[in-house]
């Protein structure tokens, strides 16, 4: 017996998670809505992970140019404090766990994120670097393609909810607690 193991996104995406909002009943739909809201939280926190390091390789980059004279251990704090939301909002930090996979199951985005690039800065090509900097762009848009789709489910099944709401369908105050 073989189980197929389909990652989230890929539940989510798929055309029937949405075909039956009219009719699924409302604690599955905020079962979905929070799938939704778990992987664009996910995929947000690979973004900023991402945007770090090609911030940090731009960074390298236009030292070696002579744009920069700082060292990176100098620049650092505001190489990386350039993400940071104004009025000190507190960011959500994902719980992500990655399975020990075969090589030829892990994603994509976990062997971007797992090259070490940044310990080996000083001794890298700067051929490599325009290379590693073009996949590391690469992966984000893909990442922002698909954290915008997971987007769009969410507010789909939002709105679905709310016309609940709106139409006298559920009692607000059966919303949950907590």
């Amino acid at each position: 017996m073989t189980v197929e193991h389909r990652r989230r996104i890929d539940i989510l995406l798929d055309p029937v998670f949405l075909s039956d909002l009219d009719t699924a009943p409302l604690p599955e739909l905020r079962d979905r809505r929070r799938m939704a809201d778990e992987v664009e939280t996910e995929l947000s926190f690979y973004r900023r992970l991402l945007h770090g390091r090609i911030d940090l390789l731009a960074f390298e980059l236009n030292r070696r140019d002579g744009d920069e004279t700082r060292s990176l251990i100098e620049a650092l704090p505001e190489i990386l404090g350039a993400g940071e939301r104004a009025g000190g909002q507190q960011q959500r930090v994902p719980h992500v766990l990655a399975p020990d996979l075969p090589e030829e199951r892990r994603r994509h985005i976990d062997r971007v994120l797992e090259d070490d690039f940044l310990s080996r800065l000083p001794d890298t090509e700067t051929q490599e670097l325009f290379n590693i900097q073009r996949v590391l762009a690469d992966t984000e848009q893909e990442i922002s393609t698909s954290r915008k789709a997971v987007q769009r489910v969410f507010d789909t099944i939002q709105a679905e909810i709310m016309r609940r709401y709106r139409e006298g369908q559920v009692d607000p105050d059966e919303l949950p607690v907590g």
